[in-house]
């Protein structure tokens, strides 16, 4: 048996070494290959979802399709199919300057019908659900405006906003994605090229437009103030922790619109409730109501008999005038006309509207700086032209000047505006309507069938889509109801068919008639009636005409106070009422009991020169307006114009040429007959 020989003590000690930094060797590469992973980890983490991401200057837009299920009914149409589908858009800002006020389109084209969004509100204040067939506009909410990498470190929750989107789609059936027509940047100064579409992604990089010639650069980060037909602001005063403090200033600055009886309403969005108002009053007054409201559950302690409302969407009115001087209600300025806001070229003192109220907040916005307008405004009236309003854009601070008296000035806590603008009304949902007659035609064009809607109509009743009939001109003087034995008479005098069953009437409040009186050598003539069918009376009216090539021709209007107006209503008469005459009185019974009622109503003559419009022709129908507004509304105008009647034509002086021929036919005859003698 050999015995082991023991290792030397020296060599022992540097095998032991010799283990240790192979052990620490390994460690350590593990070491390094761990922090290498968990940096390709990081590197990936951080890595843009596009490539075009990266090289993007400007505002990188994403849409990307989610998923969709199959609504019910379940059909076998395809085109008819309905499914609810989600999608999730996201905007981000590449650049080096903040992108405020963000807007992006999506241009959806399978019949789209929106029922939420998160992150953004809809442009236009639609309401869910929101039909978006031809496309939409998101803009931001709550972050409206979107900060640059630089300042903000490259935090993406505050150079990014994500738009969840949910609602239903028609006619792609599965594998096939539902994917929009285009994505773009809606803010102007902006170039977008064509984005690129990608199974159920697309995306696009907007830059700036080297081109667009933008307006004075604000020192501030806060918008301009737009333009519009009429504009509120909505101005904070006073704020404190959980209330705040803020006046409502309505402004019309378009030369044909105005608004009577106006509702102002709006969508709170962060659960804020309305405690107290001057100069306005809410429709529902429901304080007591407020304690089953999820204010109710935080302010617990809190007495909401006297609080004036809590819905989400209020409905705001104007005070009477009879309260202006209210120290409780009323004392401010600008208030209390019934709800009234007339052209400023009418009166600039009746153009502006203005209330106060006190607004408290709930968590998690209970700082004093925790400021959100509400969105989603509307505003309407009795017989107004149909305004569409924007979203609130932040601006600078309103300025208001010092209340005893000095030159100071003081700005409010923070100021936003809102924009809205006059829409042509779309068919069938006009408020008024228009006829036309002549002096050479005993017909008279009347209104056209359902010009104001059909929504009363029983369709068993009355056609709904047939042309109306013409009339004889004393028809216009009665109630549609009244009408039909004179338009069956007038049918059998003219040899007319009579359709069954008879049109639908136009079932408007409001009608005007456009009368040429006569054609001279030196100029023409129009008499111009409005009808009031309605028990309402329209004071302070007025109405405006839009001619055509002709309107230079213009002279005078006789019975009312006329005037021609300027851009951007070129070739247009503004008319109202003379002193004395600016009341529209109401529909009133007749002198019998069962005889019609009579309208309210206003005539006058307008007179035009052919002086400077010699070519017009009247016979042909070039006496008649393009375009009638009553009260700011576009009234609805016939399909067709009076002809020369064929009585007329076979009664028209004999031409040059038809006498000299008739004179040789004489001759020739005679000549003729002598011969043959």
């Amino acid at each position: 048996m050999v015995e082991a020989v023991p290792m030397p003590l020296r060599r022992r000690w540097r095998v032991h070494l010799f283990a240790a930094a192979v052990v620490l060797a390994v460690v350590t590469a593990a070491r390094a290959q761990d922090y290498n992973n968990g940096g390709d980890d990081d590197d990936e983490k951080d890595k843009p979802q596009f490539k075009a991401q990266e090289a993007c200057n400007g505002a990188f837009l994403s849409y990307t399709f989610m998923e969709r299920t199959k609504e019910y009914p379940h059909l076998k149409n395809a085109t008819a199919q309905a499914y609810a589908f989600k999608a999730q858009a996201t905007v981000l800002n590449t650049m080096t300057e903040d992108l405020t006020a963000w807007q992006m389109f999506v241009g959806f084209q399978h019949k789209e019908i929106l029922v939420s969004v998160g992150g953004a509100v809809l442009l236009d204040g639609t309401d869910f659900p929101a039909n978006v067939s031809g496309g939409a506009t998101f803009a931001g909410y709550p972050m409206a405006n979107l900060l640059n990498s630089i300042e903000t470190a490259g935090d993406m929750t505050q150079i990014q906003v994500q738009i969840d989107i949910t609602g239903t789609q028609f006619g792609i059936k599965p594998p096939g994605k539902p994917m929009p027509k285009t994505i773009k940047l809606a803010n102007p100064g902006f170039r977008c090229p064509a984005p690129t579409h990608k199974d159920s992604v697309m995306y696009v990089c907007c830059v700036k437009d080297r081109k667009f010639k933008a307006k004075k650069a604000n020192s501030t980060r806060y918008l301009p103030r737009q333009k519009a037909d009429l504009t509120i602001a909505y101005d904070v005063l006073q704020a404190f922790g959980n209330k705040y403090m803020a006046q409502v200033t309505i402004d019309n600055w378009s030369p044909i619109g105005r608004l009577d009886n106006w509702n102002l309403t709006w969508e709170w969005k962060r659960g804020e409730f309305i405690e107290n108002m001057r100069g306005a009053y809410t429709l529902l007054k429901e304080g007591p109501a407020c304690v089953y409201s999820p204010a109710a559950s935080y302010y617990k302690d809190f007495d909401f008999t006297p609080v004036y409302n809590c819905e989400k969407r209020p409905v705001i009115v104007d005070l009477p005038p009879e309260r202006e001087k209210d120290n409780a209600v009323g004392n401010l300025p600008f208030c209390c006309k019934n709800g009234t806001l007339l052209p400023p070229t009418m009166d600039e003192s009746k153009s502006r509207a203005m209330f106060q109220l006190t607004v408290y907040k709930l968590p998690p916005d209970l700082n004093r700086t925790a400021l959100y307008p509400p969105q989603n405004w509307k505003i309407a009236g009795k017989l107004n032209p149909h305004y569409v309003c924007r979203q609130p854009i932040r601006v600078s601070p309103m300025e208001f000047p010092d209340p005893t008296g000095l030159m100071s000035t003081t700005p409010a806590v923070a100021s936003w505006q809102v924009a809205c603008n006059i829409t042509r009304p779309k068919k069938r949902a006009s408020k008024c309507c228009v006829s036309f007659s002549a002096y050479y035609n005993d017909s008279t064009v009347p209104c056209n069938t359902c010009a104001c809607g059909c929504a009363g109509n029983d369709t068993a009743m009355c056609n709904q889509n047939a042309h109306p009939i013409l009339l004889p001109s004393e028809a216009m003087l009665v109630p549609f109801d009244n009408r039909t034995a004179k338009a069956r008479a007038w049918a059998k005098i003219k040899h007319w068919r009579v359709p069954n069953p008879m049109p639908c009437g136009d079932n408007c409040g409001l009608s005007i008639n456009w009368h040429v009186m006569n054609n001279y050598k030196s100029g023409w003539s129009v008499r111009i009636t409005i009808f009031n069918w309605q028990d309402y009376t329209f004071k302070d009216w007025f109405a405006a005409v839009t001619m055509g090539d002709h309107y230079s021709g213009y002279e005078n209007v006789y019975s009312f106070n006329g005037t021609r107006m300027g851009k951007p209503f070129n070739n247009t008469i503004f008319m109202q009422g003379l002193p004395g005459l600016t009341y529209l009185e109401p529909i009133t019974d007749g002198k019998t009991t069962d005889g019609p009622r009579v309208p309210g109503k206003q005539q006058s003559v307008i007179s035009f020169k052919k002086k400077d419009a010699p070519n017009i022709n009247i016979p042909r129908g070039e006496g008649f307006p393009k375009r009638v507004y009553f009260d700011g509304e576009e009234c609805a105008l016939p399909e067709t114009i009076p002809r020369v009647s064929s009585a007329r034509r076979r009664a028209r002086p004999a031409s040059l040429l038809q006498l000299v021929t008739g004179v040789a036919i004489i001759m020739i005859v005679a000549v003729v007959d002598s011969f043959c003698l």
